[in-house]
């Protein structure tokens, strides 16, 4: 975790004093993180998707930082989960309904062009709907597939990811968030004090997640090859 730079935090100036329990010092200006804290919330959250994955539960991932969009795209495509990782659409998990009706049109353009459709069109429409093609996939390819509201969401960025946050504690969708020392750490179920800002730090984090979901999943799968004999 040392060398991810997993500890550290934000200036000291640039904090939540609800971290107070989840910092050990500050050196020249920088909070440090414990990590022994990040160790122990980071084993419980992988207990946590490694049991619900053996149950069959499906994951969304969201990271939409400089930092962590590619990491989160390609630990989300190795775990089979759920991502966003551009930007978050106010509404999409509350108002399910509506990015239902996104997601069939992305779907329905997308087989579209597939079959040539696009190439019978004049000019400037094709051209208009090959960017309204890129834009959806650029904000909804990474819940493409997902054909309902997610039973567990991990955030990358609590900070950032605020209005996500709030969209799952509004239906009561229990969150897994890493969380810088300028976070509020009672907002998620399961708090990873870490920094959210390097991408060795994210890659780390995610990695053990990925790795407890994969695990879970492949328990899963087994026992349905066990039930179906």
């Amino acid at each position: 975790m040392l060398e991810a730079r997993v500890h550290l935090g934000h200036s000291t100036r640039n904090w939540n004093p609800k971290m107070a329990p989840y910092i050990s010092a500050a050196r020249k200006g920088i909070h440090i993180t414990n990590l022994t804290r990040t160790a122990r919330f980071l084993s419980e959250a992988c207990d946590l998707v490694f049991d619900a994955a053996s149950r069959g539960k499906k994951f969304l991932i969201i990271g939409t930082n400089n930092a962590s969009d590619e990491a989160v795209a390609r630990a989300s495509i190795r775990a089979r989960c759920h991502y966003v990782n551009k930007k978050w659409l106010g509404g999409m998990l509350t108002n399910w309904s509506t990015t239902e009706t996104r997601l069939q049109k992305f779907r329905d353009l997308r087989m579209e062009q597939k079959k040539g459709g696009f190439n019978n069109l004049p000019k400037n429409e094709a051209t208009m709907l090959k960017r309204k093609l890129a834009r959806l996939q650029k904000y909804l390819g990474g819940i493409q597939y997902m054909t309902g509201l997610p039973d567990i969401v991990i955030i990358i960025d609590q900070h950032k990811e605020f209005t996500a946050l709030q969209e799952c504690r509004t239906l009561g969708i229990p969150t897994i968030c890493l969380i810088d020392t300028n976070s509020d750490p009672n907002l998620s179920d399961i708090p990873i004090p870490a920094n959210d800002d390097a991408i060795a730090s994210i890659r780390f984090i995610l990695n053990k997640l990925v790795f407890a979901i994969c695990q879970g999943s492949f328990r899963y799968f087994q026992k349905g090859l066990i039930t179906a004999e």
